[in-house]
């Protein structure tokens, strides 16, 4: 672990335990960060998208203020609730654009197959996380790292602390995982497959 990941960590203790003077010193080692994650998880966004990262970035730091009493773990922990804030401030985003952009008109079923289909998957992908968390909360670290956040392999296992290998292995468990529980029917059809032979 760096010196600053290692400062981070102890700034979060402090800040947890109600030390307000450390939350200047905190927040500067920790916002070229937040920038990048705020950018990186713009950019997967759509081109004419009407939140900017700096909107993102400043909603999720008032979010990180109220939750500063928090049992911070450490500059990991921390990165991985920001990174979740972000995605959740993008997921209600999207849901109240949508309600208000959308005219339910009779006879169109199909209305939604659109953009609104991508707004579906992540809303799904959003619920699934929720539940990857509760039960291999590791996993879901890495899928927000390496999918939310667009860092590297060996990034995402330098700031988990993980082996580069064990950090690839749990990531191909997760993304089984969640691809198992966004196509459970074609899952079920390739097991029924390796039964019959």
């Amino acid at each position: 672990m760096d010196r600053a990941a290692g400062e981070i960590t102890q700034l979060l203790h402090a800040w947890s335990a109600g030390d307000r003077a450390v939350e200047e010193r905190l927040f500067s080692l920790v916002l070229p960060d937040l920038r990048n994650l705020a950018r990186a998880l713009m950019r997967r966004e759509r081109r004419d998208h009407t939140l900017e990262p700096s909107a993102l970035l400043n909603e999720a730091y008032v979010r990180l203020l109220a939750g500063r009493e928090r049992d911070w773990e450490g500059r990991r922990h921390f990165f991985a609730v920001a990174a979740r804030i972000m995605r959740r401030l993008l997921i209600d985003h999207a849901r109240a654009r949508t309600k208000s952009e959308m005219v339910p008109i009779d006879g169109t079923r199909d209305f939604l197959r659109g953009p609104g289909g991508q707004l579906e998957l992540a809303i799904a992908v959003d619920t699934l996380l929720d539940e990857l968390q509760a039960s291999h909360p590791d996993w879901c670290s890495i899928v927000e790292m390496k999918y939310f956040m667009g860092l590297t392999d060996d990034e995402t296992a330098e700031v988990l602390g993980l082996r580069l290998r064990t950090m690839q292995r749990q990531f191909s468990d997760a993304r089984r995982w969640l691809f198992e529980k966004l196509n459970p029917s074609s899952c079920e059809t390739k097991a029924n497959a390796t039964n019959a032979s």
